[in-house]
Formats: structure tokens, sequence, C-alpha cells
């Protein structure tokens, strides 16, 4: 399957989410993600991505994530390892310690990354995360995202800062 055809299908679930979920209220988050890649062979990563987040209370969320990152390869051993990117689409649970609903929360999502690079392919992706919602949108957040494949396995630990707003 070409990886259009995987986004597109993707993206279509999404929007069938979104419509027929019975959340309370709904945000949407935009933000940038900078990552110390945990594999040898990758100097840096640089993301960016949209989170939609269905608030079921005060406290719980279902995010919906998407977007864009992409691992700089570096030399090792005189070898050039090639950049990687990769589309990653994850959905998952979203908690504030918080009974305001802002402030500290812990956050797990799972989904797939769909390669860009040429024969990459899609893989296993999870994301555990924890962050600080801010009262006046701003969101910062540390997370390790992991792709799994075959045997193979490619990690970042990431800095996202976002900003986030009503629908």
């Amino acid at each position: 399957m070409k990886n259009s055809t995987k986004f597109f299908a993707t993206a279509v679930a999404a929007v069938a989410l979104f419509f027929t979920t019975s959340a309370n209220a709904q945000k949407l988050g935009v933000g940038i993600n900078l990552g110390v890649p945990t594999t040898d062979g990758y100097s840096f990563a640089v993301g960016a991505d949209a989170r939609l987040q269905f608030d079921v209370s005060k406290q719980v969320s279902i995010p919906v994530t998407a977007g864009y990152t992409h691992f700089l390869g570096k030399t090792v051993g005189g070898f050039d390892v090639p950049d990687f990117g990769y589309i990653p689409l994850k959905g998952g649970v979203k908690v504030f310690f918080d009974e305001t609903g802002s402030g500290l929360y812990g956050l797990g999502e799972i989904g797939a990354g769909f390669g860009v690079t040429k024969g990459s392919g899609t893989s296993f992706l999870y994301s555990p995360a924890v962050g600080y919602a801010f009262s006046s949108g701003l969101d910062l957040g540390v997370k390790y995202e992991g792709l799994s494949k075959g045997g193979g396995n490619l990690g970042q630990v990431a800095l996202r800062i976002a900003y986030g707003f009503k629908l």
C-alpha cells in the first residue's frame, strides 16, 4: 500500500473519531518537538504536530495526534547514516492531576509511524509523556517516543512546546 493511501486512510479514521465522539469539549493544540535520539546514528530530532483533544471530564481527555518528525543522521565509523522521517498518528489518554483540568498531567499514546524515507514502511509507535498545561494555552511536555518494527527500534526523548485553544 502506498504511503499516500495509508495517510488518507488514517486521516479518514481520525475524522470519523472526531465526529462520533460524545466528549464535552474539544481543544486543538499545535506544537514543535525538539528531541535527543536514543539510538546511535542520529544526532538530533525535530518535528511538529497537531493534537485534537476530546475532554471526557475535567481531568481526563482523549488526544489524537498527527504530525511529522525528522531524525538527522550522523557519521558513525566512517559511514553516513541517512536521515529518517515519519508521520506519527497516535491516540491515547491524558490525565490531569489537578481537579481543574489544567496544570500537571500524564499522557500515554500509541499508534503508527508512517515512514516517508524510501523503504522504511510503517512502525508501531508508543509515547509516554508528562507535562504542564497553563491556563493561557501554553503546554510544555517531555516525552519518550519510540518506534518498533521487525526487531529494530528508534527512539527519542523530546521537549514539546505547544499552544492549545478551545474549538
